[in-house]
C-alpha cells in the first residue's frame, strides 16, 4: 500500500503540474462588467459611464469593446462606491460593524458524496465576491477543499501548517496566524488540511488521559480558540467538517454559530443523515455537560446534487420540507455537469467563462448554487440585524 500511495502521489503531482505549472500559480480570471455590476447591485450602464468618465478602476477594454475587471479591481471598485455614494456604503463594503459578531458557519455531514466541501467551497467564494473577508478552513485530512485551492496537500502542505498547528498539545503549537495563507481568489484566505489533521485525533486521548487539559485548553474549545485569534481580521469563518464525528469535528460544532448540514436526496443518505443527528446531538449533549456552548444562530439542511425531474428525489425532498419546514434550505443545489466538469479542473463555475462548459449547463448549475448561497446569507444578514 505505501508504494502504491507513493506511486499515485507522484502521478497526482505530474498531473498537476501539467495543469498548473508550477512557475505560475493559479489565478482568477478577470470578470466582465456586467457579472461585476451583479456583485456590486448597480447597472452594467453605470460602470459604463464610470470608466467613460476616468472614474474608479479604469477596465480593460476588449477589441469588441467589452470591459472587464481583475478581481483586486472589483475590491477598488467597491471602495470608491463606497466614497462615491455614502448612503449605499454598507452594500458596497459589507464587511462586519461594531457589535458584528464573526459568523462561524460549520458545514457537517459524515456521509460521503453529499457534496459537503463543494458547498464550502461555493459558499466561501461567494461571500468572497459579495465583499466579505472570508476565511476557509480545511478540517478534513482529505484536504480535498485545500486541492480545490490549487495545493496538493502531500506537497505543498508542510508540517504544522494545518490547523493542528494551531491547536495541538505540545510546545510547537503556534499562533493562527502562521496557518492562514492568502488565496488566489481574492477575498478567501485559507488554513489548509492534509493528513497530519489525524494527529489531534490520535493525542486528544491521551491528552484527556494525562488529565493536562484546562480552562481553554479543553480539545473542543481549541478550534474556536485559535479563530478567535484572527476574528479581527474576517467577516465570516466556512469550515469544512471531517466525514466522521471525531474530536475535530467536535471542536469545529463548539466554535460555529451556524451549522449546514448537506443532504443528498436519496433514501441511503437520508438514513444516514439520520444517524449523523441522531450521534450529533448525544456528542453536544456531553460538549454542554462539559462546559461547551452550542447556541446556534440557525441549522439548516442544504440539499444538493438534485436532480429536480426525477420523482422518488422530489419525494424525498418534499419529505424533508414537510418534516423540518423552513430548516430546509428553500433553494436546492441541482445535479449538474457544469460543477462536475468545472470540479475536474479543481475548479468552480465562479473561476469559469460560461462558453467552457456549455452556455445552458453553466446557468443552471450557477443559479441554482447562487439561490442557496443567497439564502445562507440573507440568515447571516438577519444576525447582523441588516
Amino acid at each position: 500500500m505505501t508504494r502504491h500511495a507513493k506511486v499515485l502521489s507522484g502521478q497526482m503531482q505530474a498531473l498537476s503540474a501539467t495543469l498548473f505549472p508550477p512557475a505560475a500559480r493559479k489565478t482568477l480570471r478577470s470578470f466582465s462588467s456586467g457579472e461585476v455590476a451583479r456583485f456590486l447591485g448597480v447597472s452594467d450602464g453605470y460602470l459604463r459611464q464610470l470608466s467613460l468618465d476616468g472614474l474608479g478602476p479604469i477596465p480593460a477594454v476588449s477589441g469588441g469593446g467589452r470591459r472587464s475587471y481583475t478581481p483586486s479591481q472589483i475590491g477598488e471598485l467597491r471602495v470608491y462606491l463606497a466614497g462615491a455614494r455614502p448612503k449605499e456604503a454598507l452594500g458596497f463594503l459589507p464587511h462586519r460593524r461594531p457589535g458584528d459578531k464573526l459568523q462561524v458557519i460549520a458545514v457537517a455531514n459524515f456521509k460521503g458524496g453529499s457534496a459537503k466541501t463543494t458547498t464550502s467551497l461555493y459558499l466561501a467564494q461567494f461571500l468572497a465576491l459579495e465583499g466579505y473577508r472570508v476565511l476557509a478552513i480545511d478540517l478534513d485530512p482529505q484536504a480535498s477543499l485545500s486541492a480545490m485551492f490549487g495545493y496538493q496537500p502531500e506537497f505543498d502542505i508542510g508540517e504544522g501548517e494545518t490547523l493542528y498547528g494551531a491547536i495541538r498539545y505540545d510546545e510547537a503549537r503556534r499562533p493562527m496566524r502562521e496557518v492562514v495563507r492568502p488565496t488566489y481568489f481574492a477575498g478567501v484566505s485559507l488554513v489548509p488540511g492534509n493528513l497530519e489533521l489525524m494527529e489531534f485525533e490520535h493525542h486528544t486521548p491521551r491528552a484527556m488521559a494525562e488529565r493536562s487539559l484546562r480552562g481553554g485548553d479543553l480539545f473542543f474549545r481549541r478550534v474556536g480558540g485559535a479563530i478567535d485569534q484572527v476574528a479581527d481580521d474576517f467577516d465570516i469563518v466556512v469550515i469544512d467538517c471531517p466525514p466522521q464525528l471525531g474530536y475535530l469535528t467536535m471542536g469545529a460544532l463548539n466554535a460555529a454559530t451556524a451549522m449546514l448540514v448537506t443532504i443528498h436526496p436519496q433514501m441511503v443518505d437520508v438514513a444516514s443523515m439520520n444517524q449523523f443527528l441522531l450521534m450529533t446531538s448525544d456528542v453536544m449533549t456531553v460538549i454542554e455537560e462539559a462546559g461547551g456552548q452550542l447556541d446556534y444562530d440557525f441549522i439548516r439542511y442544504v440539499v444538493t446534487r438534485h436532480d429536480p425531474n426525477d420523482v422518488p428525489e422530489t419525494q424525498i425532498v418534499a419529505l424533508l420540507r414537510n418534516l423540518f419546514d423552513e430548516d430546509v434550505l428553500g433553494a436546492t443545489v441541482w445535479k449538474s455537469t457544469a460543477i462536475a466538469n468545472a470540479g475536474l479542473t479543481k475548479q468552480s463555475l465562479y473561476e469559469l467563462d460560461k462558453g467552457s462548459v456549455g452556455r445552458a449547463a453553466f446557468e443552471r448549475g450557477l443559479d441554482s448554487v447562487n439561490g442557496v448561497n443567497r439564502e445562507i446569507l440573507g440568515l447571516m444578514k438577519k444576525v447582523w440585524r441588516r
